[in-house]
């Protein structure tokens, strides 16, 4: 049976989707896009490009769709990659069931994710695949999306805390960031020594509306761990500073290299290397 629209922001296909863990079928939500229902706000320096409500459709949040989820077993993935894995990821994900869905309902208890999908549904959707990517072969480049899922999570949960501040979401944005930080330290390590590889994701993020590539990767990197690195001691804080300030120098690049990269995140990262900067000077002052 066809499934038809619900609300005016986002629609279910018409494909039938299988899901290859359960065999449950279902329908994917997608955004409408057009007529006003996007307004673009300010990027921040997180790379992220957040959208103004408007008077006709209310809040949107692009966010909540890239992640296909598996009603049933709670199996999730970025669109393209859903479909893809087999054999032993199959069965370890399977496996994973049942561990998935009590963690992620330790934090939300009613999810619905046949029915358009809320903001809780949205930031789930994103701890799902983190969790899920973890049972994927090295040629998917798990380890990246694991960082974009965390990373998205943790702007999901501020938002979440904004709306609900007694509710402990933003210390749950900030274990995400922390996890996001991990994740994209491993991908750039792997990407380098064969590992894993960056090059092969088609979009990198970190939002929808630009993809910033690897350079964006370094930038996200150092900025996690700038503001979410270990802050309590102060030779272990220098050392982690001073490898965030190499990594973000990379962007900087060279004649014509430099001059293709996209203007924004140029004088995003050479802001990020002076702050950097500034904080290991006054460490080393204080020690």
């Amino acid at each position: 049976m066809e499934n038809t629209t619900v609300n005016s922001i986002s629609f279910f296909s018409k494909e039938t989707l299988t899901c290859p863990v359960c065999k449950a079928k279902f329908h994917r939500e997608d955004i409408r896009t057009g007529r006003g229902r996007l307004i673009a706000g300010d990027l921040t320096d997180e790379l992220r490009r957040p959208y103004q409500p408007s008077k006709k459709y209310g809040e949107v949040y692009p966010l909540f769709y890239p992640v296909t989820v598996c009603p049933e077993c709670y199996y999730a993935a970025f669109q393209a990659d859903f479909l893809e894995i087999s054999g032993n990821s199959i069965s370890s994900i399977d496996t994973n069931k049942k561990n998935r869905i009590e963690k992620v309902e330790t934090i939300f208890k009613q999810l619905d994710f046949r029915e358009p999908r809320k903001l809780t549904e949205g930031t789930a959707s994103y701890y799902l695949a983190m969790m899920c990517y973890d049972h994927f072969p090295n040629e998917f480049s798990p380890v990246i999306k694991q960082g974009l899922s965390s990373y998205r999570a943790a702007w999901l949960f501020m938002d979440l805390h904004g709306k609900y501040p007694d509710e402990n979401y933003d210390y749950l944005a900030r274990l995400f960031y922390r996890k996001a930080a991990f994740f994209y330290s491993l991908s750039i390590e792997y990407d380098s020594d064969g590992t894993e590889s960056l090059t092969e994701v088609a979009s990198l993020g970190p939002d929808l509306d630009k993809n910033y590539g690897y350079d964006g990767v370094l930038y996200v990197s150092a900025l996690l761990e700038y503001y979410y690195g270990q802050d309590t001691d102060d030779e272990k804080r220098i050392k982690s500073l001073e490898r965030a300030r190499t990594t973000v120098s990379r962007i900087f690049g060279m004649g014509k290299a430099s001059k293709d990269k996209p203007e924004v995140l140029l004088s995003k990262a050479k802001e990020l290397h002076s702050s950097i900067g500034d904080e290991i000077k006054r460490r080393t002052k204080d020690e």
